[in-house]
């Protein structure tokens, strides 16, 4: 507790520092730190409130052993303290580093035909609204047939969009089931942290540009220019293609931005595989029975199979309403990371 405080204190000082303020770099440093520290230091100071009742309640209950409140009083305080240390280290299990990125999300349709393409354009709607309700920038990449690529942008994005990775199933009657029989169609995620020129260094002589032209939306440049870019790191494979601009340059900008992600995702993924599964485990083949989450239309439900909780608020979740399953995950995750520590 101790330790906390001090650092907390630090960090609020520094915060109000002439010197710290004047550098841009080094005050937003500082605010992560407050930021990342102050659930902590709430829970600290509430251990203490906890600590001084406990204290005051076993002092009076010396003096009369017979009071039931104050007896009740130091039960619920000692109950209260458990969870409290339980909660506390919980806050301060070291986070993952990328989590303060900003993100690339790519989304495609999985398994289910024309539907599948549909669900994708629906999940792409419900990240946007998830994002403008935290507060975060969106940028379209790119678009069309069933496949989404944009950049989500703010402070702690990769915090919340990372337990997006993986395959979305949806449940429902489509609109050209005359029948009314409910179809299983999927979507693919892949949620990227975005990467710095600083930390993947690509060798031009490594990537093959192909320039083509564009075959579908953007303006009056389509199909009479070679705007598109298509760009191979041949050392991996990894390949980008971007053709939503009109411009070639803009169009190869946004294509190595993409790259440069995909080649720091794997570079994450190879030195910590226990923290940072790579794209291929997020992404897998798109089948049916490869989910993270199953949305039912029928029954207003939605499943969360890695941390086995069902909400039953689907088109307040397709609206953005994410941060109740977000929480679930997050809470996981620390409590991974804390076990990971304690076997350490």
């Amino acid at each position: 507790m101790e330790q906390i405080e001090s650092r907390f204190a630090e960090v609020q000082a520094q915060l109000s520092d002439p010197v710290v303020i004047s550098d841009r770099v080094r005050y937003a440093a500082v605010g992560r730190a407050f930021r990342a520290l102050e659930p902590a230091a709430k829970l600290a100071a509430e251990w203490r409130r906890a600590c001084d009742d406990a204290a005051g309640a076993q002092e009076l209950l010396a003096e009369d052993a017979d009071d039931a409140e104050l007896r009740d009083l130091l039960s619920a305080s000692r109950e209260r303290l458990g969870e409290l240390e339980e909660e506390i280290r919980l806050a301060m299990v070291e986070r993952d580093p990328n989590d303060e990125r900003d993100v690339i999300v790519e989304i495609r349709k999985g398994a289910g035909g024309d539907e599948a393409g549909l669900w994708a354009g629906d999940l792409y709607r419900m990240f946007s609204r998830y994002a403008e309700r935290r507060g975060f920038k969106t940028e379209p990449l790119s678009a069309g047939e069933g496949s989404y690529t944009f950049e989500v942008r703010g402070d702690g994005a990769y915090s919340v969009f990372k337990f997006e990775g993986g395959t979305h199933r949806v449940q429902r009657v489509p609109e050209t089931e005359s029948q009314g029989r409910i179809h299983t169609s999927t979507a693919t995620v892949a949620v990227l942290p975005e990467a710095e020129k600083v930390d993947v260094e690509i060798d031009p002589n490594d990537l093959e540009i192909d320039v083509f032209r564009s075959s579908g939306p953007g303006g009056q440049s389509v199909n009479t220019t070679d705007s598109a870019v298509r760009i191979t790191h041949r050392p991996t494979g990894v390949v980008v293609s971007m053709q939503d601009e009109k411009s070639q340059l803009q169009n190869k900008e946004r294509a190595m931005k993409v790259l440069r992600a995909k080649l720091y995702e794997r570079k994450v993924a190879e030195r910590q595989a226990e923290l940072a599964a790579a794209r291929s485990a997020q992404v897998g083949t798109g089948d049916r029975a490869e989910k993270i989450r199953t949305y039912n239309f029928p029954e207003r439900r939605v499943t969360d199979h890695r941390v086995k909780v069902t909400v039953h608020n689907l088109d307040e979740l397709l609206g953005g309403a994410l941060d109740e399953l977000t929480d679930a995950l997050q809470d996981a995750e620390k409590r991974e990371r804390l076990d990971v520590a304690a076997a350490g």
